[in-house]
């Protein structure tokens, strides 16, 4: 009977030993304009750890008031103070550039759920730093494309003056095969685009690609509609994405956008998750959720193999990305960040509520421009 005892208590431990703890700071934007993209990068995040039925991993979770200031504070506390493995949850570039490099730098993983600045895809990539969503530029690229098969030669172009912005019309640049009748860059959080609206009127475009996440998108989509401008539109999901969809209305619809997700992907994860989201939150779930539920599954992956204080296996095995997608298929580029497939959808109206459907493929198997310049 002892020896029976001095065994169970062995193999306890050797279990509890197996068990990698992992806690996780999440900082990500839950007030102010674009509260509702970070609201569901932790919506789609919580519901895939719950969904886990894991215990050995702690979230902690913080509002970085899209604040650059703010979000390198709080990465300060979760790593000095609350001893956090892992950060994750940024949604805008120029915060993700505050922090993510001192964060790898000082040994943690940083998952990015969204944002995907060139400068750390390319020549400031780091073995402890992975992009779950995209790298800036591909949706950006994907609308280029699209633009060339719809038969534009003359895009009106503009985006906000900040990191992702900059990427975005130079991802736009990269693939489209016309003329430019305008470029212009926005100020970050701008509301009213009536200067913008009637330069493109005198441009004479015959297109317009705008990427203004948020509650700038809503604010161009109902100005542009409300102007009498009456160009095609194009741009990327982040101005066509569920949540948004909702209070622009009727000015989206018809609207061409490109996304690497969409809730018609067919696959068993991604229905399965949708259908969850929608029970659990009462909407359906957005772009930002279902890149905040990847994410969470990656992570779960990771500490299933190894444990996070073996830097080496953990980085490893996130490099295996041995988990069940909502984009069916998911593999890393070299510089850790996804190749994928972007997707031109549509948005339409099922019943009274605004959403997208996938009417054709951008770009298959896309891989980013900046791949060549990381060195790890």
């Amino acid at each position: 009977m002892k020896k029976l005892l001095l065994a169970t208590a062995a193999m306890a431990l050797m279990a509890n030993a197996a068990i990698s703890e992992v806690k996780v700071g999440m900082i990500t934007t839950l007030s102010g304009g674009g509260a509702g993209l970070g609201i569901d990068v932790r919506d789609g995040f919580m519901l895939a750890i719950e969904q886990s039925g894991r215990n050995d991993i702690e979230v902690v979770i913080e509002d970085d008031q899209r604040k650059p200031d703010i979000a390198v504070q709080l990465a300060d506390k979760m790593i000095q103070s609350e001893k956090v493995d892992v950060l994750t949850g940024i949604i805008w570039s120029n915060l993700a550039m505050a922090v993510v490099p001192a964060t790898v730098a000082q040994g943690k993983f940083y998952l990015s759920p969204n944002a995907g600045p060139s400068a750390l895809a390319g020549k400031g990539c780091h073995g402890n730093y992975f992009n779950v969503a995209w790298q800036n530029d591909n949706l950006h690229e994907g609308a280029g494309a699209y633009a060339n098969t719809a038969g534009y030669k003359n895009s009106f172009i503009l985006a906000p003056n900040y990191p992702a912005g900059k990427d975005a019309l130079t991802g736009y640049k990269r693939f489209f095969e016309g003329e430019l009748a305008g470029e212009i860059y926005t100020k970050l959080g701008q509301t009213d685009y009536a200067a913008e609206i009637a330069q493109i009127r005198a441009s004479g475009a015959d297109s317009v690609f705008f990427f203004l996440p948020g509650g700038m998108g809503i604010s161009f989509l109902k100005q542009y509609a409300d102007s009498g401008v009456d160009l095609p539109v194009v741009g990327p999901a982040f101005s066509f994405d569920q949540g948004i969809l909702q209070a622009v209305g009727d000015a989206a619809l018809g609207v061409v956008n490109t996304s690497q997700w969409n809730k018609d992907i067919d696959n068993a994860t991604n229905a399965a998750f949708v259908e969850s989201f929608q029970a659990k939150y009462g909407r359906l779930p957005s772009l930002y959720a279902s890149q905040g539920f990847d994410t969470a599954n990656l992570l779960i992956s990771a500490v299933a193999k190894a444990d996070v204080s073996d830097a080496d296996a953990f980085r490893a095995a996130l490099e295996a990305a041995e988990f069940d997608s909502t984009r069916g298929d998911f593999k890393f580029g070299s510089n850790h960040h996804p190749v994928q497939t972007i997707y031109a959808r549509e948005v339409i109206k099922e019943g009274d509520v605004y959403t997208n459907k996938i009417i054709g493929t951008a770009l298959e198997n896309h891989a980013d421009a900046y791949a060549g310049e990381c060195k790890m």
